[in-house]
């Protein structure tokens, strides 16, 4: 599935990938989330609710550009860097390139969330 975020207003697209989090995540779309830096490589915000971990793997190695959902806190994680394995990290789509440099800039960011076709 396409969805573009808009980062502090300038749009970036993404992908979700077909995971159980990933739609999960789509149907709670349009969100608008305040996202905050966190260790100097993600940006994260808690969700409205929890997205389903089915037949998600135990965790995962982020890269730089990944959306991912922390199951253990309930929260978006949005990579600017990548990072080592985490358990409880479910990968579930990647934003373009233009979006990583944006984020690495700032401590906080305002960010809408969207479908497109």
């Amino acid at each position: 599935m396409n969805i573009r975020l808009a980062i502090d207003g300038t749009p970036v697209d993404a992908t979700l990938n077909d995971s159980a989090a990933a739609r999960d995540f789509a149907a709670q779309l349009p969100l608008t989330l305040n996202l905050t830096d966190f260790h100097q490589a993600e940006k994260i915000a808690d969700l409205p609710r929890r997205l389903s971990t089915s037949g998600a793997p135990d965790g995962a190695a982020p890269r730089a550009g990944d959306l991912a959902y922390y199951a253990p806190w309930g929260n978006l994680a949005v990579f600017y860097r990548g990072g080592s394995h985490a358990t409880g990290l479910i990968i579930i789509g990647h934003m373009a390139d233009s979006g990583i440099k944006q984020l690495s800039g700032a401590d906080e960011v305002n960010v809408t969330i969207e479908e497109t076709s």
